[in-house]
């Protein structure tokens, strides 16, 4: 059995084309009748076209950006600072909160840790400052030891 009437229909009608929402609609006409059911009944009435206050339809071109080709890389500079312009902050005093995209986050201690800190200092290759970035991308020292006292765990 259809929960459409010719009174509900009748009384969709009204509603829909006073600018009533769907949700409303659906809560007057009863608790056997859901906003997705108002929303399909007006779609198959054809009741959008004639509703006050009704914006007409986007296209769906319209709606959606334009897709960005692949063979674009995606570059993201960070300014490097002047050394006499800006004070360097300490290393070691970020958090993973505070850290910005251009300071260096090359990870002091633990990550567990409350404790736990990342460098801070401004970026000058890939993701870390001039000294990690040694360290990272160059292999720097090969001696645990030396990691472990960088990253702060001896």
């Amino acid at each position: 059995m259809s929960i459409w009437t010719e009174d509900r229909i009748r009384r969709l009608r009204t509603l829909w084309l006073q600018g009533w929402s769907a949700q409303r609609v659906a809560d007057d006409l009863g608790d056997d009748v859901s906003r997705n059911a108002v929303l399909g009944k007006v779609h198959r009435l054809n009741l959008s076209a004639g509703r006050a206050g009704s914006a007409p339809p986007r296209s769906r071109k319209a709606a959606t950006p334009p897709l960005r080709k692949a063979t674009e890389p995606r570059v993201v500079t960070c300014p490097v600072p002047k050394p006499s312009a800006v004070p360097t902050p300490a290393c070691g005093t970020a958090t993973i909160l505070t850290v910005g995209r251009c300071d260096c986050r090359f990870p002091y201690g633990d990550p567990k840790a409350s404790a736990f800190r990342l460098c801070g200092r401004p970026v000058e290759r890939g993701a870390f400052c001039g000294s990690h970035a040694a360290i990272a991308y160059k292999g720097g020292p090969q001696t645990p030891d030396t990691l472990l006292h960088l990253a702060g765990l001896s």
